[in-house]
């Protein structure tokens, strides 16, 4: 690539990512974050000896991660210490009324028939249909830019369309295997990473039960902030150059290409190249000259986005029985918690929730004999978001933490730490304070989504949540890569 000058704006994964790929092909590359460390939404916070990972959580897909490294010249092996949660992760329905998923299958398929006859059997057969689901949109789907149509186009991949289930809903083809509502909300839960309601994600996501129950739920020791750490490091080694706390205030545009970069400072940096991995929405709207803005402000407010959440990071004083490394709280109305996030679009009084406990796998993340706890509600975007809501959410999660678990968790916080939409906002510029980026319905799949190429700058391409493919980390994985060979494309066209 001849040394060519490339910025990346936003140090999450997709930017790490897509700048560590570009240097790997001879770029010279910055990168631009505004917050103090990279890693986006996979960041960190210390705390008393506490060490919070500040988004994700799961560790799900393990190959997208292994293939980026070794796309390196690495390997996750060498990066991070990883191990496979068994069990995965506890379910919550009522008083002595849990399931704990575990890593050997066939365990799990005794939990199915113990809860419901026959559902052993249904199960194998739900995922023979999921693992092909997974293969087709790994192989087929995923690696597509979403330039066009077209891209679809090729025989093998229109005849696999037929056997995806686009156009019937998760919730339908869960319904047609199972009957018991605990085993049909174990087998929805996956897609709600996803952004949206089980009864409007396309049955083609199933595929997430494959990655979910087959292929298994990991965990990188030290943290999640660890796959952020390494990721910077190998872009790093190969020669980018990470500036934080250096917010950019302008893409620069002349004619059909942009020029380089304005940053806050005042500083202007000359760019032959840019990937936008930063907030899409807050890049097009607020980051380009008008002229330039791919979408109008209507077309943003009619996106369907991914819900908001609220988050505690909590350091509790002594050891929390009951509890997994990750756990969730199944034990109010599933549907009803779905319609508040997506229509009615309000604070809920009875949500679900999901509380992480890494210092039951790894002692490092607290101070020996206590417990660091991250919880989650998922919420609807853009709420006002008031202290008094958030308390009230918070008072919610403790009464149900204290009754499962019999521990007065209240009474033994150390450090309490919330983050809600007006956070996700300051500190992304999160459109709409949204915590995962578009819902994957299906008016919001491939082709349909926020476009990764810009129209009129050639040489500027987006990455991220807001783009294809998706929201979640091995999404974010696969943008930036993508993004980076369709910028390559561009430059030596």
């Amino acid at each position: 690539m001849n040394k060519k000058e490339i910025s990346v704006i936003g140090g999450g994964v997709a930017g790490l990512t897509a700048a560590a790929t570009l240097a790997r092909e001879g770029c010279s590359v910055n990168l631009y974050d505004k917050n103090e460390m990279p890693g986006g939404r996979a960041s960190l916070m210390e705390i008393d000896g506490y060490t919070f990972d500040m988004g994700p959580s799961w560790y799900w897909m393990p190959q997208v991660f292994e293939e980026f490294f070794e796309s390196m010249g690495t390997s996750v092996k060498n990066e991070y210490d990883l191990i496979r949660l068994d069990p995965a992760y506890k379910v919550f329905f009522g008083t002595n009324d849990t399931v704990e998923i575990p890593a050997d299958w066939n365990k799990l398929k005794d939990i199915f028939e113990s809860i419901e006859d026959g559902a052993s059997s249904q199960l194998e057969k739900y995922m023979t249909e999921a693992a092909y689901k997974y293969q087709v949109g790994m192989d087929e789907f995923v690696w597509k830019p979403s330039k066009s149509v077209m891209e679809f186009a090729e025989w093998k991949v229109m005849k696999a369309l037929f056997r995806l289930d686009m156009f019937t809903s998760v919730k339908k083809h869960v319904n047609k295997y199972f009957t018991d509502p605990r085993l049909r909300q174990i087998m929805e839960f996956p897609v709600l990473f996803l952004g949206a309601a089980p009864a409007d994600t396309p049955a083609l996501y199933s595929l997430m039960n494959y990655a979910d129950l087959k292929l298994g739920t990991w965990y990188p020791k030290g943290g999640m902030y660890e796959i952020s750490k390494a990721m910077a490091r190998v872009a790093e080694e190969a020669g980018v150059k990470i500036h934080c706390n250096a917010e950019v205030d302008r893409i620069l545009v002349q004619g059909k290409y942009t020029t380089g970069l304005r940053m806050k400072s005042g500083e202007r940096v000359r760019s032959e190249g840019i990937i936008a991995a930063a907030d899409y929405h807050h890049v097009d709207q607020h980051l380009l000259p008008s002229a330039y803005r791919q979408y109008s402000s209507k077309y943003w407010d009619k996106r369907k986005l991914a819900p908001s959440s609220l988050l505690y990071y909590l350091g509790v004083d002594g050891e929390i029985p009951e509890l997994l490394h990750h756990n969730l709280f199944f034990d109010e109305d599933f549907d009803e918690h779905a319609r508040i996030i997506y229509k009615t679009k309000e604070w809920p009084k009875t949500p679900l929730f999901y509380a992480c406990c890494p210092s039951k796998t790894d002692p490092s993340v607290a101070p020996k004999g206590k417990e660091n706890l991250f919880l989650l509600i998922p919420l609807p975007p853009d709420l006002e978001d008031s202290d008094e809501e958030r308390e009230k959410l918070f008072d919610f999660m403790m009464e149900k933490l204290e009754k499962y678990t019999g521990y007065p968790v209240r009474e033994h916080i150390e450090v309490k730490r919330a983050f809600a939409m007006r956070d996700f906002k300051s500190r992304y510029h999160s459109f709409k304070g949204n915590a995962y980026g578009l819902a994957n319905t299906l008016d919001q799949t491939a082709i349909l989504k926020p476009s990764m190429h810009h129209k009129q700058i050639s040489n500027l391409l987006f990455a991220g949540q807001l783009t294809t493919p998706g929201p979640g980390l091995p999404p974010s994985i696969i943008s930036g890569r993508l993004a980076a060979q369709e910028l390559i494309k561009q430059i030596e066209s």
